[in-house]
């Protein structure tokens, strides 16, 4: 099997967990959906309402006001960081609870970092 092959079977494997697990997490009015994915090098953090299908407010290690920040640290202190300007600006947009949706990746890591994150700048889950 080649790199590619192996590559690919991760990925179907990765999206299969992720549509079972968006079959029972669903954001709604109240409660909106804290999607999470997650690159080599980069994480992206976006809360969705899916009443609306709306992208209420959005943050990422791409971001300059991280990158300029963060530029020596690792991977899960970065997603740490993304998770607290995220809950900073979900504060802001009057969003104080979120049901976690992880795409598929185990809770573990820049996925945990982030989730962490958030919480400790008072996001609820």
């Amino acid at each position: 099997m080649s790199v590619v092959e192996r590559s690919q079977l991760r990925r179907r494997a990765r999206l299969r967990r992720h549509r079972r697990v968006r079959r029972k997490v669903v954001g709604l009015n109240g409660r909106p959906r804290l999607s999470v994915f997650r690159s080599a090098r980069h994480i992206y953090a976006q809360i969705i309402d899916d009443v609306r299908g709306r992208t209420l407010v959005a943050a990422s290690t791409l971001e300059p006001e991280l990158r300029q920040r963060a530029g020596g640290l690792k991977g899960a202190e970065q997603a740490h960081r993304v998770g607290q300007l995220l809950a900073q600006r979900a504060s802001a947009a009057g969003v104080q609870q979120v049901v976690l949706d992880r795409g598929g990746y185990l809770y573990h890591g820049r996925v945990r970092a982030l989730a962490e994150g958030a919480r400790q700048a008072g996001l609820r889950f």
